[in-house]
């Protein structure tokens, strides 16, 4: 017998469109990538020529009602997915699609309660440190209470200084940099400290280098506390004017420990010692970093539609994740405590 696979459709091939595609096209051994859509025909010739994708479409309402799909994935711009998730879930599709959820909170309840319409439907949002293997770790860890209760959060990331100008055109559609990259700080705290609720945030930040974010009122550093209803606290740093690369750091703090995820940058194990000092090469972006967690996300999400399993991750996570980051934003924009 030959074992059930997935029909997928992916609308955005984009960067992150094009590794989800090439995952489900040659590293998925239970996907099917049947159908592509994009409005960009130089990324739907990609997929002809180099994924072998025939149904190739340029409209999303079309790809849902006549390609022969059993799912999405969706990585179009943040203020697309809230209604294109709709859009699948009332053509009968499940859903995977990419963070954030919205730039929204009304409207990521609004998916909320359309998926439970359709509870034979499975949704997943894309919070990839969920899936990577050290993080995983941690997160038993701290379960097993091999460092007491915990208490506190330190996360960090950053990200390699682009001198093109990207993030700052990015940042009009992005909702801003807590929104855009602390929403993943944020999700992994609230997993790895065990609670859901935040009461308050503070946050603050500066433009050090892209002076082209003051036009969409963002920054490129900001920094950022959350205190939980149960007393825990988060203290969050991000960053888009790193010399080095990329690099992303998790501290839990308990009661009779600490454990701590990342903060070196390694590309690899690699060391050169030489005339000019002792160095190894960092990581220029998060897929690097996060590459084997990226498929791990793809296949997990194909097992739960094909085993009829549950997620590992609930939607009321991904909501959770917008209103506290939008609500960091609101406090940088106001500079003042904001209360959830």
């Amino acid at each position: 017998m030959t074992s059930p696979r997935l029909r997928i459709g992916i609308a955005g091939l984009g960067r992150m469109g094009r590794r989800h595609a090439e995952n489900l096209t040659h590293r998925v051994s239970q996907s099917e990538l049947v159908a592509v859509c994009s409005p960009v025909q130089d990324e739907l010739e990609w997929a002809r020529r180099d994924l072998g994708v025939t149904q190739c479409y340029t409209d999303y309402a079309a790809m849902l009602a006549h390609a022969e799909i059993d799912a999405v994935f969706i990585v179009t711009p943040t203020s697309l997915h809230a209604q294109q998730i709709v859009d699948a879930l009332r053509a009968r599709k499940h859903v995977f699609s990419e963070k954030p959820l919205s730039l929204d909170v009304a409207e990521c309840r609004r998916v909320e309660a359309e998926a439970a319409l359709s509870p034979d439907l499975k949704v997943m949002i894309g919070f990839v440190r969920r899936f990577d293997a050290s993080y995983r770790r941690a997160h038993a860890w701290i379960r097993d209470g091999r460092i007491g209760r915990p208490l506190t959060v330190r996360s960090h990331t950053l990200d390699q200084n682009d001198p093109s100008g990207f993030f700052v055109r990015y940042s009009q559609a992005s909702g801003g940099i807590f929104v855009d990259m602390s929403v993943h700080d944020i999700d992994s705290a609230r997993w790895l400290l065990g609670v859901s609720d935040v009461a308050r945030v503070f946050a603050s930040g500066l433009v050090g280098i892209h002076e082209g974010l003051r036009e969409w009122n963002d920054v490129d550093n900001g920094v950022a506390t959350c205190e939980f209803v149960t007393g825990e606290i988060a203290t969050i740093y991000a960053s888009r004017t790193m010399a080095h690369g990329f690099e992303c750091m998790t501290e839990v703090i308990g009661t009779k420990g600490r454990i701590t995820v990342g903060g070196d940058a390694r590309l690899d194990h690699v060391v050169i010692s030489d005339a000019h000092g002792v160095r190894h090469e960092c990581t220029p972006t998060f897929f690097e970093r996060f590459e084997d967690a990226f498929l791990r996300e793809d296949s997990e999400f194909v097992r739960a539609v094909i085993e009829d399993r549950t997620p590992p991750l609930t939607l009321r996570d991904a909501t959770e994740a917008t209103r506290i980051s939008l609500a960091m934003r609101q406090s940088l924009l106001e500079r003042r405590v904001v209360s959830l």
